[in-house]
């Protein structure tokens, strides 16, 4: 990934933070046919590893566990808010119109080798804790008890489990910070007023982003 020195993010906690706010990652591997991508959605450990630790789970059907034993190399792509930016949101457009648009985003990427766990214990632990989190702000959350037993073995044995322990994480914040502060605060205000939560997460995103002029 290109990452010019003032949209690079390199805090641990602002990084770990994105993944998880956005779990669902592109998991990016070479299978032999090719580079192959999957979504899945990710639980993160920051305390595993030094640089943290990824937990999925994918269909038994799908190759990509097996492929996983003679190509264990794998990239996953968390990317968060994302949002167009109009050259007319920037002050100076109106005065020079030397602006033109562009788009600002969140990203994280994380470098790991694929290791598979075929195991129940495995697979159902990480399916409740998943399911915990994702069902937090419901009313009635859901939970793996719900359903019959043995609906659940069947589930969980059409799945297999694969960690990832991180052996590089970069990020990359691209929020304006190459536009000096009238045209930065110009174009998250104009980002505000759009309503949209992405747009707003892009927004105060760009205000707290040290400027690099």
């Amino acid at each position: 990934m290109y990452i010019p020195a003032h949209f690079e993010e390199k805090r641990p906690e602002v990084l770990h933070g994105l993944i998880e706010r956005h779990p669902l990652g592109a998991l990016v591997t070479n299978g032999p046919d090719g580079l192959d991508a999957n979504h899945v959605p990710f639980e993160f450990d920051p305390a595993k590893g030094p640089l943290g630790t990824l937990r999925a789970h994918v269909a038994r059907a799908n190759p990509v566990w097996r492929e996983a034993a003679d190509r264990p190399d794998a990239l996953v792509i968390f990317q968060g808010a994302t949002a167009y930016i109009s050259p007319t949101w920037y002050p100076s457009k109106h005065e020079t119109h030397r602006q033109v648009p562009t788009w600002n985003y969140m990203v994280v990427h994380a470098h790991g080798r694929i290791i598979v766990h075929d195991d129940e214990t495995f697979v159902r632990g990480l399916v409740a804790r998943l399911t915990r989190k994702m069902e937090a702000g419901e009313t009635k959350p859901w939970k793996m008890g719900d359903a019959p037993p043995d609906f659940i073995a069947q589930m969980v044995g059409a799945i297999v489990g694969i960690e990832i322990e991180v052996t590089k994480l970069t990020g990359k914040w691209k929020l304006g910070q190459n536009k000096d502060s009238a045209d930065r605060v110009g174009a998250a205000e104009a980002l505000r007023a759009h309503g949209s939560d992405a747009r707003q997460d892009v927004a105060e995103a760009m205000l707290k982003a040290p400027p690099a002029l």
